[in-house]
């Protein structure tokens, strides 16, 4: 049989060399062939070990959300534990230093009793919450133990469910993110409670900053470690809103008490807003113009967003995008962005282009072939066939479709029928 050499797109015929099999032993049992052999399993086991930690180190999300969650969860009740004991110690200073009477002496002790039972309750409950995160990150860490090559596909398979659950949870598909978790039994592996953003995202997108306020001032000393100035925007819009609403001496109040305190880090921001005292809403001044557009809620929802996955030591990006990206740089090609690109190029789709736009272009140093029909890559061990047109399919999609076919051949872009004898071998420079 005749042979082709592939260089780029030209095809050169070569008269193939028979290679013989060395089947001598050395004395263990096993030829050199079955060596070859065991050494292509033992690597391809050590490359499928590779791949495994190799996706163990991009999941630092994964472990570092509960645990965040954890702490804010124990600081909260030691926060509690601290303010009420507090208030009872100094209580029981002032009974035992003013002249009460002994029923009134009762009552304050009494009252103090109630406080302390209203704070066993709540540590109560917050230890049923301890408890809950603490058994997240248990199982979280088991997962990951549970990582292993024989079990690799099932991993990956929950792993990309955790991944989907986490983009429907940035863009707001809560319904669906919860009901995707509850079916493949993941409600540990994803972090569906720690979105309580909801309720801040939801009033947002109603024009409400309050839950967002409270969110700021829980959250307050990191946000402020952190430099974050979101707190400030939303002051920012409520000031906006009362000057669209025409209460200017209720604007100029509350940006006193609100804004001034931020006039020595953001002035020519505080300088801009305040001059919308003057214009008003239905100015046509384009720096004034778009402080009253309602794209300034949106960009507020995004801040939060953002915020909200600093906080928690989340990626900005949803993880589904930074593993398209990673796949798309190998992919991303000149050729992916003219006319002809072929449809089997997922950079044939607008979405995957868009997602690869910052993307840099793939060095592509040797050609690579992938079979039409399979979709596998063709190379020594599955070596691309010529057909008599010209065409190229893998030797493992030939071979089955003849077995198929009594020894036939369909071309599957010509209609071609031939046999399989006459097809012949090409090799990939």
């Amino acid at each position: 049989m005749h042979s082709y050499l592939i260089f780029g797109e030209m095809l050169y015929l070569r008269w193939p060399k028979k290679k013989k099999e060395n089947v001598f032993s050395n004395g263990d049992g096993y030829t050199t062939s079955q060596r070859q052999r065991g050494c292509r399993d033992h690597h391809y086991s050590s490359s499928k070990l590779g791949k495994l930690a190799d996706c163990l180190k991009l999941e630092h999300q994964f472990l570092r959300v509960p645990f965040e969650h954890y702490k804010k969860t124990i600081r909260a009740n030691h926060r509690a534990v601290e303010k009420e004991v507090s208030a009872v110690i100094s209580g029981v200073s002032d009974a035992a230093d003013s002249d009460l009477s002994r029923d009134d002496a009762v009552n304050q002790l009494n009252s103090l009793v109630s406080r302390l039972q209203g704070l066993k309750r709540k540590l109560e409950e917050g230890s049923r919450t301890e408890h809950l995160q603490a058994q997240k990150c248990r199982a979280r860490l088991d997962h990951l133990d549970s990582a292993e090559v024989d079990n690799l596909s099932e991993w990956n398979s929950i792993r990309l469910k955790r991944i989907l659950v986490d983009y429907m949870l940035r863009m707001s598909y809560y319904d669906t993110a919860l009901k995707l978790a509850q079916s493949s039994n993941i409600e540990d592996l994803v972090d569906v409670d720690v979105f309580e953003a909801k309720k801040v995202i939801d009033a947002l997108q109603k024009k409400e900053v309050g839950p967002a306020l409270t969110w700021c001032a829980d959250n307050k000393s990191k946000l402020k470690k952190s430099k974050s100035k979101f707190e400030f925007q939303l002051r920012l819009q409520e000031f906006i809103e009362l000057v669209r609403a025409e209460n200017n001496m209720q604007a100029i109040s509350y940006a006193r008490k609100y804004l001034a305190p931020w006039g020595a880090t953001h002035m020519k921001e505080l300088q801009r807003v305040m001059a919308t005292l003057a214009f008003r809403s239905n100015t046509e001044c384009a720096t004034y113009k778009v402080l009253f557009e309602a794209k300034q809620w949106d960009y507020l929802v995004d801040q939060f967003k953002q915020e909200f996955c600093r906080l928690y030591g989340m990626t900005l990006e949803p993880l589904l995008n930074i593993y398209l990206q990673a796949g798309l740089s190998a992919l991303k090609t000149p050729f992916c962005y003219e006319d002809d690109c072929t449809k089997e190029d997922p950079l044939s789709q607008e979405g995957f282009r868009k997602l690869a736009q910052p993307l840099p272009y793939s060095k592509q140093h040797h050609s690579k072939l992938v079979c039409y029909i399979s979709k596998e890559l063709m190379d020594t061990e599955n070596p691309p066939l010529v057909l008599p047109n010209g065409y190229v399919y893998s030797t493992k999609a030939l071979e089955d479709m003849a077995k198929q076919n009594h020894g036939k051949i369909t071309c599957p872009r010509t209609g071609l029928v031939c046999d399989y004898t006459d097809v012949v071998k090409a090799f990939i420079s």
